[in-house]
């Protein structure tokens, strides 16, 4: 499995059993952000906002992904849907490993939802606050998943991000074991010991 990060919520996931590109941006929606030209087997977007509903410009390979996915329907804010409208958790399943999205997920997981997720070998968390969950509350959902490897998104950096997001470092102040990437590119395997991955982001 390659997972490859192109800023926001944007992830590219490849493996043998196919290929999904989860939460594409528009032009022009995400500034210090361009999405190159993408092709892949499969499109999920969390919900239709421009910054993860840019479905028209990826191309289909027209391929069907003998991966499987899951859905676990959720909210955009801590007011069930009322701000924001609603959100989808997508949960890929390929080559034995297990890759939660968590889209634009805007409040706490119920203990429900989190045992719905199951094992989870690779999380992929909004940390930003403002229009997700923040950096505290991130922590405290990644804690409770208990995820092999969490990689965070959705936040500000150095030439990228909204300014009314925040940066990762309250989210990794929280975190146990970090590694920073001089990449934006992972090749996940299962783990047993939880660890945070930072990856390069790849400002235009």
């Amino acid at each position: 499995m390659k997972l490859t990060w192109y800023g926001h919520s944007c992830f590219l996931v490849e493996t043998a059993e196919g290929s999904v590109l989860l939460d594409p941006y528009s032009p022009g929606s995400v500034p210090g952000l361009q999405l190159p030209a993408l092709t892949a087997d499969l499109v999920l977007c969390s919900h239709g906002h421009r910054d993860h509903g840019y479905r028209e410009g990826v191309k289909l390979s027209g391929r069907t992904p003998a991966l499987r996915v899951q859905r676990l329907e959720t909210f955009h804010d801590e007011k069930g849907g009322a701000l924001r409208g609603p959100n989808t958790v997508h949960i890929l399943e390929a080559e034995g490993l297990r890759v939660v999205h968590l889209g634009d997920l805007g409040h706490m997981l119920s203990p429900e939802q989190i045992a719905a997720l199951g094992r989870v070998d690779l999380l992929l968390i909004p940390v930003g606050g403002h229009y997700t969950i923040d950096g505290s509350t991130a922590a405290k959902l990644a804690s409770a998943i208990g995820a092999g490897i969490t990689v965070p998104m959705h936040y500000r950096g150095e030439g990228f991000g909204y300014d009314v997001i925040g940066t990762v470092e309250p989210f990794l102040s929280r975190q146990g074991e970090v590694q920073r990437l001089d990449s934006n590119v992972l090749t996940p395997k299962r783990r047993e010991t939880p660890v945070t991955v930072v990856l390069r982001c790849p400002v235009k």
